[in-house]
């Protein structure tokens, strides 16, 4: 037997029925842009968040950047203010601050949750200081509320860039409806996935929905009249359709992984292996299983063989890439650390239990 890291195939199959159904329904249609499936799902999805407002875009990153663009619009932010962002995240957290002519102040992680770790924050803060992107990193959500009290103490905006941490929550309250706004992705491997690109952004200000309905849709909400210098960043028709199907399945899948994710906590058992720190169950949705390793290599080719597929979230980081060489010389040693151990391990909703011990068996005999 062998276990592939997410089978969408199988994910997507139990809705197979459902989605073509959406699909047939946009076709006959004839509407396929800015129509009532995409009101429908931004409506579904606010609620699901505990946000008053959803706007669909073309992707995660445009859902960052639009938002960042949104509040210079607003002259809540200019260029060259910094914005505070973790070291260690996906590189999209960080084009969406330099696409905005803004700079990122990269900050060590939590070592526990690999998330921003909020008593590091103070130390980098500058007067030219305006805001905080927080990444819900592998799922689980940030320190939300310690990086909130900062935030207001300061007068900071927050961004949560919530692309892996659909339905994560603390105290009940979701991802997408603690900062000012935040950004979700909707690629098809995300735990809430479309069938192609997809992203969306939540907020309760009802002023920056409004900027970004205008942004996303060339700075126009009335045919050829341009308010803005915007975009063409819109969520279609199909993608909101078969979007509203997947969400009604959310939940159901998330504790699955969550099931799936103590049983490797309480099998796995190999001291060379690192496994993740979770506060609370409900503060984690396991998009990602990421375990750390100094032997990495060796455990990918023990893996391997074993027919166990694994993926690297992420091998680089940021400030390391060719497209950031200007920050070359920064040390950040935690999350150079951490890029080069971390391994991510299968979890799926549709993973049998049969792989889950398959999985967990390999791991112990390395």
């Amino acid at each position: 037997m062998s276990v592939s890291f997410l089978d969408l195939k199988s994910v997507n199959n139990e809705m197979n029925a459902e989605l073509k159904e959406a699909c047939a329904r946009v076709i006959d249609s004839g509407w396929y842009i800015s129509g009532s499936e995409l009101k429908t799902f931004e409506k579904s999805f606010a609620d699901y968040c505990g946000a008053k407002y959803c706007l669909g875009v073309a992707n995660g990153l445009d859902a960052l950047t639009l938002t960042l663009r949104a509040w210079k619009e607003m002259g809540k932010l200019k260029d060259g203010d910094e914005v505070i962002v973790p070291a260690n995240t996906y590189i999209a957290s960080v084009l969406a601050v330099t696409e905005n002519k803004l700079v990122p102040v990269f900050v060590e992680p939590d070592e526990r949750t690999y998330n921003l770790d909020p008593k590091l924050i103070k130390d980098k803060m500058t007067s030219k200081t305006k805001a905080i992107l927080p990444v819900h990193l592998y799922g689980q959500l940030a320190a939300m509320p310690e990086i909130m009290k900062i935030a207001q103490d300061h007068g900071l905006l927050v961004l949560e860039d919530s692309a892996q941490a659909h339905g994560a929550s603390i105290d009940g309250k979701r991802a997408g409806n603690w900062g000012d706004a935040s950004g979700f992705s909707f690629y098809p491997g995300k735990n809430l996935g479309a069938l192609g690109d997809a992203g969306a952004m939540t907020t309760n200000d009802g002023n920056l929905a409004d900027v970004i309905d205008h942004l996303r849709n060339y700075g126009s909400k009335i045919k050829y009249k341009n308010e803005f210098k915007g975009v063409n960043s819109r969520l279609d028709e199909i993608q909101a359709a078969m979007l509203s199907v997947k969400l009604k399945y959310l939940m159901a899948q998330t504790e699955r992984r969550r099931d799936i994710a103590e049983t490797y906590m309480k099998g796995i058992t190999n001291s060379q292996i690192l496994l993740p720190k979770v506060e609370a169950r409900e503060n984690h949705v396991w998009h990602l299983f990421v375990v750390r390793t100094a032997n990495r290599e060796k455990l990918v080719e023990h893996l391997t063989k074993n027919q166990i597929q694994t993926l690297i979230h992420y091998p680089i980081p940021p400030h390391k890439q060719a497209a950031y060489k200007e920050y070359y010389d920064l040390s950040i040693p935690l999350t150079e650390k951490i890029h080069q151990e971390v391994l991510s391990l299968p979890i799926g909703p549709t993973m049998s239990e049969a792989e889950v011990q398959l999985v967990i068996q390999a791991v112990n005999s390395f």
